[in-house]
């Protein structure tokens, strides 16, 4: 009797430390060149592991794939956070000297505990509900949501960062891990979406009322306004604006900002100019009845927020941030309450479309199901 497939990966996936561990001991290996290429490799019989795994099923989901190897290099991260926060020692002091420096900072190691923890629960969950036949694409689209914010942030931020005069090769080895989640993410939207039974009259009584006569709806959509403010103050501010209340802000609050890694101010603009449209977007969307798009860019948004400030807070607190550049002890509360309601708000959104959809589900004929129509 074979064992779960998502036990196979678990167990997989912890020989990444030892490969580490047997890397950081083999003085041949810890050259730029033979480092990417030993990683290429590595990942190479990784795949290969799997598709022995699996040889004997019919038809194999080839997300599956993406997310076996991912949860592999999710142990690699975690390795890495432990050690820089002192907790382990011996595995990565190869890789941080000639292959990615910038591994070292706080905000790769708050990157490098998501990554192990939260996206490696997903990545086994998900493995479990392929393999039992259940539906996983809300759970991919968070998770895919999560780690294209995070590459998008992750690699402009090392080349625009101090850090950017000193790329190695396995700098590129990120290249896939850009790459694949969007490919995974167009899989996964075009995918049909799971839907809860709602009858035609419930859907028409919700589409009636306006926003008014829906007061999660409406304070959700003012959160969502402040969190649209949010990120105009701090682009600006990230932009070098002159006002008194950037310059105020960006040294008695949150000096994390100026960090010269570069991935604050690489993430402050990502929020100005992909965040602020989408919370437009949504914000329209609470407004308007039908709009079943919202069912699912919520979740991938809310992935992405999720991923993205827990990387700010973190960094801005971490030890290994330059205390110059840390959020000041009196400032605290403020800087760290509005950074965890700037979170909140899309995750809420995104439970509320999930809880309740019927006023985002397009008008069916009445007396039927929304499933009912899909049928027809």
């Amino acid at each position: 009797m074979w064992p779960p497939l998502e036990a196979c990966v678990f167990l997989l996936s912890l020989f990444a430390p030892g490969v580490l561990y047997t890397m950081n001991n083999i003085p041949a290996l810890q050259e730029p060149l033979p480092i990417l290429g030993m990683g290429m490799v590595v990942l190479g019989s990784v795949l290969l592991l799997l598709l022995l795994t699996v040889r004997h099923k019919k038809s194999v989901d080839p997300l599956f794939y993406v997310f076996a190897e991912f949860s592999f290099t999710c142990m690699v991260g975690l390795t890495n956070a432990l050690e820089q926060d002192g907790f382990i020692s011996g595995f990565m002091g190869f890789y941080l000297k000639m292959g990615e420096p910038h591994l070292s900072t706080a905000y790769a190691v708050m990157m490098c505990y998501w990554e192990g923890l939260v996206h490696f629960v997903l990545f086994l969950t998900m493995i479990h509900r392929i393999f039992k036949g259940k539906s996983y694409r809300s759970l991919g689209l968070l998770w895919a949501g999560s780690s294209i914010a995070h590459q998008i942030v992750f690699i402009p931020g090392v080349v625009i960062g101090k850090y950017g005069s000193n790329i190695r090769p396995a700098f590129w080895r990120n290249a896939p891990f850009l790459l694949v989640p969007f490919w995974a993410a167009s899989l996964l939207f075009s995918r049909p979406r799971e839907m809860p039974i709602i009858t035609a009259d419930k859907v028409a009584v919700e589409q009636k009322r306006n926003l008014l006569s829906r007061p999660v709806d409406l304070l959700l959509s003012l959160a969502l306004l402040g969190a649209m403010a949010f990120s105009i103050f701090r682009g600006f501010v990230v932009l070098d604006c002159p006002l008194d209340a950037c310059f105020t802000y960006i040294y008695q609050y949150e000096p994390y900002l100026k960090d010269p890694v570069g991935f604050p101010r690489v993430m402050m603009l990502v929020y100005l100019f992909y965040a602020l449209p989408l919370l437009a977007v949504f914000i329209y969307g609470l407004r308007t009845p039908g709009c079943s798009w919202m069912l699912d860019w919520t979740i991938f948004f809310a992935g992405a927020m999720a991923q993205t400030q827990w990387c700010h807070i973190g960094a801005s607190l971490h030890s290994r941030t330059p205390f110059t550049y840390r959020v000041p002890a009196d400032k605290w509360w403020p800087v760290i309450t509005l950074n965890v309601l700037f979170a909140a708000a899309p995750a809420l959104l995104a439970l509320r479309c999930y809880a309740n959809p019927a006023y985002f589900m397009k008008s069916v004929p009445k007396g039927q199901s929304n499933n009912e129509k899909k049928k027809n």
